[in-house]
């Protein structure tokens, strides 16, 4: 069964973080993404711009109305996600738990649906 795993966390902590503290969490992010290569797990996974970068479109009667940045103002926002594939929730579980960003914001694991 595939699962996403959509990283949250404060986007507004990427100004004041150190340059080495980023150089370490992005190898320690390559190191995760291998080894979901290396277990056969890896199907897809990117991080995302920051929020300021978005534009939400909604439709209402039929008039399309853009805005930009989210919807909601959040403390956590979506800054990336990995397509995985797994046994059980309990693997899926396992996968989030060790992505690096898991330490500072939150992991959310959805199962996909899949439609026939």
């Amino acid at each position: 069964m595939q699962y996403m795993l959509l990283i949250y966390g404060d986007e507004s902590g990427r100004e004041t973080t150190d340059p080495e503290q980023g150089r370490t969490m992005m190898a320690e992010y390559r190191e995760y993404t291998q080894a979901l290569i290396d277990e056969g797990k890896m199907r897809a996974g990117d991080a995302l711009e920051p929020t300021s970068s978005a534009t939400t479109v909604r439709v209402r009667n039929g008039e399309t109305m853009l805005t930009d940045g989210p919807f909601a103002e959040t403390r956590e926002q979506l800054g990336g996600y990995y397509l995985i594939e797994a046994a059980s929730l309990d693997d899926a579980v396992d996968a989030a738990r060790r992505i690096p960003g898991a330490r500072t914001g939150s992991i959310e694991v959805r199962p996909v649906v899949v439609f026939d």
